[in-house]
């Protein structure tokens, strides 16, 4: 006679036949290769560029056509299956991890460009084309596509698209949703979606706004069709030094002051400038507090003008040393060191945590300075580099992934500074998406009403919210359990809910 099963036991039996459904379902729409399950195959989809935290999947999908898209999504949503779409990982706020009974989308194979046109200044492309890929291939036609994050060389366009993600011209030329004409793809119940259209100006709503920057919450996107910007026809950089924080944030505020508006603005203070400096040996001035680096690009008429307007402001904001960029091979080499302070902070501690808060550009000293406080807090180092004309701070939180106690210091560490910035008037993130790393602090940024108005966005495209479910947008009992409600006019919302 058999023995009864425990509740445990039953409970395991339920698991298992709901992961046996699931993969019958996925099975029966994808190829063998296109589908992952095994630990070995999902160990490597674990996490993004947030490596902190990391969750399994329950199997990777790998589509390589639009009706294998549209197959997935309509099968997850036939049996209540949540599914996070991943571009290629580059992402900094765990808006790409996997949710542990959930199917990882990855969109990897949809990596063609479909057309590039001239005439309209346009190029059409798979979701998982690389950033940087569309300016090679549009290299010929003497253009190129404007947005320029540092990762640009592996992140995908899908990827941009979700975060609106920004770069070091975005002060000039904008961010992803400015750069952007029209997206096609697919909501959770497979059904066909078009937002924008071929012209600046598309009819209806316009609800290819809410659609970038919605971090995969809305709906899938397959294509992407972008602006393409003429190559200037010089681009020159200015490198300048500054002995004071304060003196470099009062130049960042001078130079828009002055109605410039550079190709690119940037700050690195003390500790990144050495980092980077050990790492690609860029010519960066160690002695200095912060170092500015100014963009102009246009015709060489243009550029000389500039370049001689903006020293000026900087020679008159207090900068120690000027020098300018001789021709293109030191302008990139300039650059180089601002594009590659991630993987040179990578080389000075195990681990780090990026954030991605703004505030108004007359607080960029202040911000630094309460930062270090903050160094000294929490017994971590901090360095720091952000695109200084548009606010955007990248602090860069050095730790150990593998100590608890730094961990949980440096979580602490980051929402004080998210926390911080908008008491200065600013918000918890620029262009890295609030994925889960700032799911708290969004308490912080919007009321429970704001939050609701958000989810209500997010219920009428997806209802059954299995669209990268439990990412940006918080409940009211997580914002209640942090205590952070936000406080309007001296009220705070639902007074008698219980707070922890």
């Amino acid at each position: 006679m058999n023995a009864p099963t425990t509740p445990d036991e039953s409970g395991l039996l339920q698991k298992a036949e709901r992961i046996n459904e699931i993969l019958r379902g996925l099975e029966a729409i994808l190829p063998q290769h296109s589908l992952l399950h095994s630990r070995e195959d999902t160990t490597p989809y674990e996490c993004d560029g947030l490596t902190a935290y990391r969750q399994r999947p329950l199997a990777v999908a790998l589509p390589e056509t639009t009706d294998q898209v549209q197959a997935v999504l309509r099968a997850c949503h036939a049996m209540g299956v949540p599914v996070v779409a991943r571009g290629a990982g580059t992402g900094l706020s765990g808006g790409a991890m996997p949710h542990r009974d959930g199917v990882t989308l990855s969109l990897a194979r949809f990596n063609r460009i479909l057309a590039m046109d001239a005439y309209s200044r346009t190029a059409v492309v798979q979701c998982g084309v690389r950033n940087l890929a569309i300016s090679e291939a549009a290299a010929p036609l003497g253009l190129y596509y404007a947005p320029d994050p540092s990762s640009q060389i592996a992140c995908t366009i899908g990827g941009n698209v979700a975060e609106n993600s920004g770069g070091v011209h975005c002060l000039k030329y904008g961010l992803t949703l400015h750069n952007v004409l029209k997206v096609r793809g697919f909501t959770i119940e497979g059904e066909p979606v078009e937002f924008g259209g071929d012209a600046l100006d598309a009819p209806g709503l316009d609800l290819l706004a809410a659609v970038v920057g919605s971090e995969g919450m809305l709906c899938v996107i397959t294509e992407v069709t972008v602006k393409l910007v003429p190559r200037p026809q010089l681009a020159r950089c200015i490198m300048a030094s500054f002995d004071d924080i304060r003196k470099a944030g009062d130049a960042v505020a001078a130079v828009i002051a002055a109605g410039i508006i550079p190709a690119g603005l940037e700050m690195l203070d003390k500790p990144m400038t050495a980092a980077v400096e050990d790492y690609v040996h860029a010519g960066y001035d160690l002695s200095a507090e912060a170092i500015l680096l100014c963009e102009s690009d246009g015709t060489p008429e243009e550029v000389e003008e500039e370049i001689g307007r903006m020293s000026a402001v900087l020679r008159n904001a207090g900068a120690t040393a000027i020098a300018v960029s001789r021709d293109e091979a030191e302008r990139l080499k300039f650059w180089s060191g601002r594009k590659n302070a991630f993987p040179a902070s990578g080389r000075i501690s195990p681990d780090y945590m990026c954030m991605d808060s703004t505030i108004p550009r007359k607080r960029l000293a202040d911000i630094l300075l309460a930062i270090q406080q903050m160094e000294k807090k929490y017994q971590l180092r901090c360095a720091n580099v952000f695109h200084a004309g548009d606010g955007n701070l990248h602090p860069l939180i050095l730790f150990d992934a593998n100590d608890p106690d730094q961990l949980h210091r440096c979580e602490q560490f980051g929402a004080d500074i998210l926390e911080t910035s908008v008491a200065m008037g600013g918000t918890v993130t620029g262009e890295h998406g609030v994925g889960i790393e700032k799911l708290n602090s969004m308490c912080v940024q919007f009321s429970a009403q704001e939050n609701e108005q958000m989810f209500g966005v997010k219920r009428a495209f997806d209802a059954k919210g299995l669209l990268n479910p439990g990412k940006v947008i918080p409940t009211l009992n997580r914002c209640a359990e942090y205590g952070r409600m936000l406080v309007r006019g001296g009220q705070i919302a639902y007074p008698d809910l219980p707070r922890f």
